[in-house]
């Protein structure tokens, strides 16, 4: 049982605020509502922003056979196909009607961390086929891990930590930092018949943020135990980020702040969107910080590495590769 009937009202935060507490407070407050916000403010140009949805467009408009060719690895770079994921098996007759890219923290081949699950080398579009579009990439990537750990300072912030908790090598400042282009086609979503543009989930790692066009689709769910569930539409903003917070910080914060469940529900017309998302460095141990727990308060969650619980949440998520043995030529 659901329902889902209006849009919801989210705060925004302005990352040029000299006012810091004020920032701070309404961080706090999403978090505790609905996991979800508005970052404006952050220093990324429009004219850059639509070149990368211009460039992201590109990819998508070519060949199958080209895109396939660009398959995602066991490192999960490269592209992903339509009906790939499946992000909520209990309620999807089949996978996530989009197609998606992964573009991760560049490591060359030859270089020890590259054996690491989440390091690597990216795959890329040839120059011939797409010039520049390896280069608009990296350079979104930069801006947005940038903007992220200016957003995970005012998170540090908000939980009673230094400001600087998540800028620590270990946490941050050796981030598994992932950059996934998304394209929804025009597929009526049906959630009574189990079709989505993407099923309900909530994000891995610690926060993620999510430029769209102005397509309206994402759905929120703040009580992902109320019956019936309510959903409730998320407006696109133009110029700024949709940010929400990730499993990870919802165990890092002892289930004081939020991750909450979402999805896109579309009704027929394509739709883009970039989502970056932000997690610590594969060794860190994810464990309750020590503001969010007390006596009556104890830790909720067991300690769990960064890299072993995101290994396992992409393993349950996505298609086994494969499925995909005769077609990746």
């Amino acid at each position: 049982m659901e329902s889902s009937t209006s849009r919801t009202s989210l705060n925004c935060i302005s990352l040029a605020d000299p006012d810091i507490q004020r920032s701070v407070a309404l961080l706090k407050q999403a978090c505790l509502d609905s996991g979800f916000f508005y970052v404006l403010d952050h220093g990324i140009s429009q004219e850059f922003m639509d070149e990368v949805f211009a460039e992201s467009k590109k990819f998508f408009e070519l060949p199958n056979s080209e895109k396939m060719k660009l398959l995602r690895n066991e490192k999960n770079r490269g592209y992903t196909p339509m009906l790939d994921e499946i992000l909520d098996p209990e309620n999807q007759v089949n996978g996530d009607y989009k197609e998606g890219y992964y573009i991760g923290v560049e490591v060359p081949a030859d270089d020890p961390q590259s054996n690491k699950p989440f390091y690597g080398p990216n795959q890329w579009p040839s120059e011939e086929v797409l010039p520049k579009w390896r280069e608009v990439m990296e350079q979104y990537h930069r801006e947005a891990l940038r903007v992220a750990k200016s957003v995970a300072r005012i998170i540090a912030l908000a939980l009673n930590l230094d400001a600087d908790f998540f800028d620590r090598p270990e946490m941050l400042g050796d981030s598994i930092a992932t950059l996934r282009l998304l394209h929804y086609e025009g597929q009526v979503s049906n959630p009574s018949k189990g079709v989505y543009g993407a099923g309900a989930h909530s994000d891995y790692g610690l926060i993620t943020l999510l430029a769209t066009d102005d397509v309206v689709g994402l759905q929120i769910c703040k009580d992902r135990n109320a019956q019936p569930q309510v959903w409730e539409y998320v407006a696109p903003v133009k110029g700024g980020f949709i940010v929400n917070l990730g499993d990870m910080l919802e165990r890092w914060s002892n289930s004081i702040f939020r991750s909450t469940l979402h999805r896109v529900v579309l009704d027929g017309q394509e739709r883009y969107s970039i989502a970056f998302f932000v997690e610590p460095s594969h060794d860190c141990v994810v464990e309750c910080l020590p503001t969010c727990k007390s006596e009556t308060n104890p830790p909720k969650f067991p300690p769990i590495t960064c890299s072993a619980y995101l290994s396992q949440r992409y393993k349950d998520t996505h298609a086994d590769l494969s499925t995909y043995s005769d077609g990746k030529a």
